[in-house]
């Protein structure tokens, strides 16, 4: 029978892996009786159900309704019971929950004590941040937050302090990017599994059988980002919370635009190769990325292929990707200073994009020399804006050529109307994101953090 082990509330533990689609909330409340880690949505939007994982990249927050089971061989979890100390103790963030009333009808309590956990073991004061992706519909929050800002500036607690190693390697789990081509060849219609926070939904939401799987956690050298002539190239597994941190550096605007990446529990587990594969017309990194320029790697088996990315998405979604190939890598340049990306939707934070707009214009002496513009929500894939860029480039760069310009948006796309947004919504705003880019560029404040009525 195919094992896991790995650590619970800090005692070592076995579990049968036999099923790879099983997850960890369904095993801790069935087989274990923890019940304080809820499900509410089943789909890592409210975060009742969330844990503490450590591993040796460090110690995250996420989402145990679509953390399958097998994911967690060798690392070490802690669930709202096991964040009391010995005793009873409690933790430093459970009692200024006390303290400040941070609870009413306690259903997602321990979540947000979980994603506290974290975020105070990690020495993080950015509070509204940490506590994104956990939805309460009962204290309005303010509560919460005083309690987290209260448990600052007490020290972690020892237990809160794992760590954790198994030898064998992790089922399902191929050991590198070689490892993963073999098996792609061996098995093309396979599916990958990253950080589940799609395939999970297969799982919780349309019981969809997976097939066989391989889990891509365990292929460290897919999580690199190397410098390159010109660039940089991040693997596909490299986490939406690592490419964030890599470009707070070279590209702010890009690192801003993962901010409101969903949640702190997504951004942990999500990957930039899965957000890239998936294909979603709606996906918040592919039209920064095709601003940007980049240059997308393709793998089967000893073959590799590169396209600049915009090329991949062929229609809703398909991709130019054959049976047996998978994303390897996508590489941007080192700068791309003109680059800004905004992001339209119902929520500030761990909402889906109605529209997500990204601008990259170069200039020189006074004119456009170059323009790449790009769009989700607008298409049934990520779209560049070419009859806009068209009415750009070479031209002065001015108010009154970015207003001669906003007809060419309609010749460039035909949105639908769905319920996040209007056909009119979506191509007025988008327009208007043009406008909103030049009076960025030109200092002005256009932030909805900075703008009040």
């Amino acid at each position: 029978m195919t094992e896991i082990a790995f650590l619970l509330n800090g005692t070592p533990v076995r579990a049968s892996a036999a099923d790879p689609a099983r997850t960890l909330l369904d095993w801790l409340r069935e087989d274990r009786g923890l019940k304080g880690t809820k499900e509410g949505c089943n789909e890592g939007d409210c975060g009742a159900c969330t844990v503490m994982v450590t591993d040796a990249s460090g110690v995250r927050a996420l989402n145990a309704c679509i953390l399958l089971l097998p994911q967690l061989h060798g690392r070490a979890v802690r669930t709202v019971e096991g964040i009391a100390g010995p005793g009873g103790a409690l933790h430093p963030v459970q009692q200024a929950m006390v303290d400040h009333h941070g609870s009413q009808c306690g259903f997602c309590t321990p979540g947000f004590v979980a994603s506290m956990a974290v975020g105070h073991l990690n020495g993080r004061h950015d509070h509204d941040d940490v506590l994104a992706g956990n939805l309460c519909r009962c204290t309005g929050y303010a509560p919460i937050i005083r309690a987290a800002e209260a448990a600052e500036a007490a020290p972690v607690p020892e237990w809160m302090r794992d760590s954790f190693d198994v030898e064998g390697p992790a089922p399902y789990a191929p050991a590198s990017s070689d490892a993963l081509a073999a098996w792609c060849l061996e098995h093309p219609e396979g599916t990958l599994i990253a950080g589940a926070t799609d395939v999970g939904l297969w799982v919780t939401k349309e019981l969809r059988p997976l097939g066989p799987v391989a889990l891509l956690h365990a292929a460290r050298d897919l999580q690199r980002i190397e410098p390159v002539p010109g660039g940089l190239r991040i693997g596909a597994g490299v986490t939406i919370a690592a490419l964030r941190e890599a470009m707070e550096g070279p590209h702010p605007a890009f690192a801003e635009l993962l901010r409101r990446f969903a949640s702190e529990q997504i951004r942990a587990a999500a990957t930039i190769g899965g957000n890239i594969a998936n294909g979603s017309p709606i996906g918040d990194a592919p039209p920064a990325l095709i601003a940007m320029g980049a240059v997308l790697h393709l793998r089967r088996g000893e073959e590799r292929r590169e396209m600049p990315l915009e090329a991949f998405f062929l229609d809703y979604r398909k991709q130019d990707r054959l049976p047996g190939e998978f994303v390897e890598a996508v590489t941007v340049p080192d700068a791309a200073p003109g680059l800004r990306c905004y992001k339209l939707s119902k929520r500030f934070d761990q909402d889906i994009s109605a529209v997500c707009g990204c601008f990259h214009l170069v200039r020189e002496g006074g004119k456009i020399t170059c323009a790449r513009i790009a769009f989700g929500g607008m298409a049934g894939v990520p779209k560049r804006a070419a009859a806009v860029e068209a009415a750009l480039v070479g031209r002065e760069w001015s108010l009154e050529t970015v207003e001669a310009a906003l007809p060419a948006f309609a010749t460039d796309f035909a949105p639908l109307s769905d319920m996040r947004a209007s056909a009119g919504y979506r191509l007025a705003t988008a327009q208007n994101l043009l406008l909103r880019y030049f009076h960025d560029i030109a200092g002005d404040a256009v932030s909805v953090l900075e703008v009040r009525a």
